[in-house]
């Protein structure tokens, strides 16, 4: 039988990779370590999130010129 150790950062992402492996018939066992030792992702505070408001002002960007810019060959 052989054997492989993942490292995963995402606790949730963990989780699905573990319910996709049980999943699988050729597998016979999954093994986790407590994954409530993850960290999960920081949260965002409004100050934060309310530092990038205005960001685009002044600026006259829109859909279709972002669009012309990454794909300037497409008519």
């Amino acid at each position: 039988m052989e054997q492989i150790t993942i490292q995963v950062k995402n606790k949730q992402k963990a989780q699905a990779l573990i319910n996709f492996l049980k999943a699988m018939d050729f597998i016979e066992d999954v093994t986790a370590s407590d994954l409530s030792t993850l960290k999960p992702k920081a949260k965002i505070n409004d100050k934060e999130f309310f530092a990038l408001a205005g960001l685009w002002a002044g600026r006259d960007v829109t859909l279709d010129s972002i669009r012309q810019k990454a794909w300037p060959t497409r008519v």
